[in-house]
């Protein structure tokens, strides 16, 4: 089942951990792949210092400032692309990063990191803004659920610049 923008359309902190074990689901022409959602990071608000909207709205940022459920995917480095949901109300830029996926029959190590799953899904910049609700070329669907007991939490990786926001446990993993 396809979710519903009603559930990105809440608090960024509790999509965040309520995404792992859901499936993204990415169609390639005919083919069809599900990956197991299990590493997110949390970015909420311009005072969030980690967050790309602390620099106000740009026209790179502004994807996080629509309406909740899309996608928000950008280049790092130059040369990889993250993949973000979009989430909470519209003009309040919050988005949930993808860290990590699982697929079936491919080594995670392939899938651990978020260039890397954008990389083996074929996730690009053209996605970017993509209507996650529609079940279209990407998508969420539901998944098992994670019992709180067995989410983990941490610090966001490579934030350092983010001074006191460097130390939120606004990464969730299993």
């Amino acid at each position: 089942m396809v979710l519903k923008r009603k559930f990105y359309n809440r608090d960024t902190l509790q999509t965040a951990q309520d995404l792992l074990g859901c499936f993204l689901v990415r169609k390639i022409g005919r083919k069809t792949i599900r990956a197991m959602i299990t590493d997110v990071e949390a970015y909420a608000g311009e005072d969030d210092l980690a967050s790309h909207a602390s620099k106000g709205r740009t026209p790179r940022t502004e994807m996080m400032y629509g309406q909740a459920g899309h996608s928000y995917i950008y280049l790092v480095y130059g040369m990889h692309n993250v993949m973000n949901i979009v989430t909470e109300k519209k003009d309040f830029p919050a988005a949930v990063m993808l860290r990590g996926v699982k697929i079936e029959n491919v080594d995670y190590k392939k899938t651990d990191g978020p260039g890397k799953l954008c990389k083996v899904l074929e996730i690009d910049r053209q996605l970017n803004g993509c209507n996650l609700t529609k079940g279209e070329k990407l998508w969420i669907e539901k998944g098992e659920k994670i019992k709180k007991e067995n989410i983990k939490t941490g610090r966001r990786i490579g934030i350092d610049y983010a001074r006191h926001c460097k130390h939120y446990l606004w990464r969730f993993y299993f």
